[in-house]
Order: C-alpha cells, then sequence, then structure tokens
C-alpha cells in the first residue's frame, strides 16, 4: 500500500488535482484523506472528502458523472496527488461544466469560457 503522508495537515486532509486523462485538462481540486485514498484504491473510482458535507464523497454518486482512475501521479513529499480520470458524463463540475475551472480572467473580470454539459437543476433539483 502506498503511504501518502496525512499527518503533514491537522485535518488529515491532502490536496487532489484531477485531470482528464485524454486532454490533460484540470477539471477540479478537491481533498482526500486516508479513508477516501483507501477506497479510490480499491475501487478504481475517485473518492473525496467532502469539507463541507464532512463526509466521504463518491464522485458522481448523485449526477452520475463518476470518475474512473487511470493514472495516480504523487509529488516528491507524497502530499498532493494528481488523479488522471476518464469523466463520466462529460462534467466534473456541480454547475454543469466539463471543468470547475471554466471562466478566465479578462479586464478584471470573470468570463465563462465553456459551454455547460447538463442543467444542475435537472441532475440535482432545487438545492
Amino acid at each position: 500500500m502506498i503511504n501518502l503522508d496525512f499527518s503533514k495537515n491537522s485535518d488529515g486532509l491532502l490536496p487532489a488535482i484531477v485531470q482528464d486523462s485524454e486532454s490533460g485538462n484540470v477539471l477540479m481540486l478537491a481533498y482526500i484523506n486516508k479513508e477516501s485514498w483507501d477506497k479510490t484504491l480499491s475501487t478504481g473510482k475517485a473518492h473525496y472528502w467532502s469539507r463541507s458535507r464532512q463526509q466521504l464523497w463518491l464522485k458522481g454518486e448523485s449526477s452520475g458523472h463518476v470518475q474512473l482512475i487511470r493514472e495516480i501521479l504523487v509529488d516528491c513529499d507524497q502530499d498532493t496527488v494528481v488523479f488522471k480520470v476518464e469523466q463520466l458524463g462529460g462534467a466534473a463540475c456541480h454547475k454543469g461544466y466539463g471543468s470547475c475551472f471554466f471562466r478566465r480572467i479578462v479586464n478584471n473580470e470573470l468570463q465563462i469560457i465553456e459551454k455547460k454539459v447538463f442543467d444542475p437543476a435537472d441532475v440535482y433539483g432545487n438545492k
């Protein structure tokens, strides 16, 4: 088993940068703890720790937009990972975009640079 250094942060969370395995596009940044790391390794599906819900989170459990792990990179300090994934359903972002990084700064304003893949109200309801 690969031992990541979860002790570096008091909350036991490490950043997980998520990239599309084909295009290399950055899809999202999430956090993992020991439980989500072990679950990711055992299932081949990306699991994270939801800081807002304070619980284990299988990416796509609500939307069906699961992330299948294709490769994992670990940094030199063993405290950050890159998940290269196959993004099912075409969207990683809960706002309906392919990537959570769907905006860029132009003239000191945010400009949307992607088209929505789905309507969040259709997938998640009116939360």
